[in-house]
């Protein structure tokens, strides 16, 4: 047998090593003998393999004609039989496991396999044990674990097909079932073109999840005490970013209907992300569905259906899903935030896809969510534009009313309404039955002016809208322009419901019908629709002007204002000045100390806070102030179901005094300060919720 060793290493010497130092080397590797369970023949025979070794290498005339035979490309030692299970220890001990273990293992297979029971079958055995779990320690060293494992695996079917050393094998199969994480990471973590690799460490991780019982572990299984649950999780997201998002898709439906509801959640997740990453829309509607029948607990979904809403631009329906939602924190925020909750929707609908969808995948990168390219892509828009034809019935029906009717089946053909209890030839018009030709013209004239102008007019009402929240704002600061992806929306509303209308005009005029259209009430309910909600806000200023209402008079605007909460659904200017007048009346009382401040049911937290670190501040300082204010006129800049905006003219004086009464500074804004108020919509009441000076 030919060992793939020298000399020197055999020893455990460098090329250099002086006489002495071989010597010395010799005496530790004989008094350093393998305790394993080796024969005494065998260790005989090493002892000796050393000796000889030892020698040839203090030779003066020896060494130098065995380093002439390396120089000339020599390698290997050369044995004779009796000792090559000795010189395989050696190998082993040299720090060449993997080599000693492939040998070793070649010697074990027929037609080498030695005589059974004899010493040679027994040190060859306990050798391959060892030398195995040595290599494998090698290449996990290397984080090279899947090569450990294969090592690990050789060596307990060794020792299997051997029928020895059965302790040995079970603390190799330990070591096996240990490092089976890291060996799936290993195998997964490869280039994807080493297809079978990945396809292997993809087995095993469904295979591994299966025996722990699904994702959440319900199981007691053999790696239950390798891998509990905290560090199986911490696992699983090391391994979710080698996976691309159809294997994560692949996994979680296969586990979900294994019973795991964890599984079920992230393959919502993974079909959202692919949805909204490759523009399939179809699989939002899929993670819709999965989503809907999932029974999470503690997971509030009507937020998370709500973004998929949003993202099929069902915006009624979004929102109707975040208001539903049972996070009062998320319902507080959408009704104190500063803009319109379309916006806010849009925002939260981001930072979910940014944070929560769109990361853990192989073959997704995205660094920036842009919902305008989203909306913009044309077969996104395609498939929109299908799903608004397939409930166009019920959309015409929900908005149009009519009453019977004509015959039903050339009815049904033409303008897709159903209609019920027909009397044929006749139409029901307001002023009754009549079959006149000409008085069905006229009443077909009618409706189509009526219908025409409601489209015309909310046409007009949307282009308003998307003006006013340009100015808004830009009066702001907060962005240079308005968010584009609001801006679509409403073009969306416009075009919309435009449509509406002129489908109703090219179908349903066809063949007469009432000249009455009736729009239907959940319109003008929606609150954030701002559809035909013109005269809805008019009629609200309208019952609210009478100040006795609200229960004050001009002598409490000079004096005192006690704290009222607004709850009236469109408030007047009369209301929303009390509003703003109690606020500077009892800031102006704390900020010079003469009273606490419990404002909670008109003033949003922020200002609270925001006004008692100033008055913090003062006391820091020693001082306090005395402002004196007059509203001298008000303005409505906007005003919607859960926002409102003012511009307010102020006479303002404030002077700064020190504790003792010594007047400090005095400032005062001639002819007078212009404040814009924003007011918000806070647990059915309004609250001030910010105000810009200057502007």
């Amino acid at each position: 047998m030919e060992l793939p060793l020298d000399h020197f290493r055999l020893i455990g010497v460098s090329p250099s090593a002086t006489s002495e130092e071989i010597l010395r080397a010799f005496q530790l590797r004989l008094d350093k003998t393998p305790d394993e369970g080796f024969t005494y023949e065998v260790l005989s025979q090493r002892a000796e393999l050393l000796r000889l070794t030892a020698d040839l290498l203090t030779d003066i005339d020896s060494r130098r004609e065995y380093e002439n035979q390396l120089l000339n490309g020599a390698s290997g030692l050369e044995l004779s039989s009796n000792r090559e299970v000795a010189g395989l220890i050696l190998l082993w001990e040299s720090g060449s496991p993997k080599e000693a273990f492939r040998i070793t293992r070649k010697a074990l297979q027929p037609p080498q396999t030695p005589a059974l029971g004899s010493s040679r079958e027994a040190d060859l055995t306990l050798l391959a044990a060892l030398s195995a779990r040595d290599a494998a320690i090698q290449e996990q060293d290397k984080r090279f674990y899947s090569n450990s494992a294969d090592f690990l695996q050789d060596g307990i079917q060794v020792l299997q097909r051997m029928g020895k050393l059965g302790e040995l094998r079970k603390n190799l199969e330990e070591d096996l079932a240990s490092l089976l994480p890291y060996r799936i990471l290993d195998l997964l973590s490869k280039d994807l073109n080493d297809y079978e690799s990945h396809k292997k460490g993809l087995s095993m991780l469904e295979n591994l999840i299966i025996k722990r019982g699904g994702l959440e572990g319900k199981n007691k299984s053999e790696y239950i005490n390798y891998l509990n649950q905290q560090e199986f999780e911490v696992f699983f997201q090391q391994i979710k970013p080698f996976l691309t998002v159809q294997e994560q898709i692949d996994l979680f439906l296969n586990l979900q209907k294994r019973g795991s509801i964890e599984a079920g959640f992230l393959a919502f997740l993974s079909l959202t992300a692919i949805g909204f990453s490759r523009r399939k829309p179809e699989k939002l509607l899929e993670a819709r569905k999965i989503l809907k029948r999932l029974n999470y607990a503690g997971l509030d979904s009507m937020p998370l259906i709500g973004c998929l809403d949003l993202l099929l631009a069902d915006v009624e329906q979004s929102l109707a899903r975040f208001l539903s939602s049972s996070d009062e924190k998320l319902i507080d925020w959408l009704n104190s935030y500063p803009g319109e909750k379309l916006e806010a929707i849009c925002i939260f609908c981001k930072n979910w896809l940014e944070n929560d969808v769109l990361v853990g995948y192989r073959d997704i990168d995205i660094n920036s969510i842009d919902l305008d390219s989203w909306f913009e892509d044309r077969e996104i828009q395609e498939f929109i534009e299908k799903l608004e034809k397939k409930s166009n019935r019920l959309t015409i029906k929900a908005k149009l009313q009519y009453q019977p009717k004509f015959d039903s089946k050339e009815l049904i053909k033409e303008s897709e309404i159903n209609v019920d209890n027909l009397e044929e030839g006749k139409l029901p018009l307001p002023g009754g039955f009549r079959g006149d030709d000409e008085q069905i013209t006229e009443e077909r004239t009618n409706s189509e002016k009526i219908i025409t102008k409601k489209s015309i007019d909310l046409y007009n009402y949307a282009k308003e809208k998307i003006a006013e929240l340009k100015f808004i704002f830009r009066e702001n600061n907060r962005i240079s322009d308005i968010s584009p992806y609001l801006i679509y929306f409403y073009a969306f509303l416009i075009v919309f419901s435009f449509g509406i209308g002129v489908g109703v005009l090219r179908n349903n005029f066809k063949k007469p019908i009432e000249d009455k259209v009736k729009i239907d009430n959940s319109i003008i309910k929606n609150q954030d629709a701002n559809i035909f909600k013109k005269d809805l806000i008019k009629e609200g200023n309208k019952n609210s002007q009478d100040k006795s209402r609200i229960g004050f008079s001009e002598k409490t605007y000079n004096n005192s204002f006690p704290v009222q909460r607004l709850t009236a659904p469109s408030p007047s200017l009369e209301q929303i000045k009390y509003l703003i007048n109690t606020w500077l009346y009892q800031k102006a009382n704390f900020l010079a100390g003469k009273s606490e401040i419990d404002i909670s049911k008109i003033v949003q937290n922020n200002l609270i806070s925001r006004l008692t670190k100033e008055r913090q501040d003062d006391i820091k300082k020693g001082i306090y102030k005395n402002i004196n204010t007059n509203i001298e006129k008000i303005e409505l800049l906007s005003q919607t179901a859960s926002r409102i905006a003012v511009s307010v003219e102020l006479k303002y004086t404030e002077k700064i005094f020190k504790t003792n009464g010594d007047l400090i500074n005095e400032t005062s804004f001639t002819p007078f300060l212009k404040v814009k108020y924003i007011l918000g919509v806070s647990n059915k009441s309004w609250k001030l919720v910010d105000y810009i000076s200057g502007v």
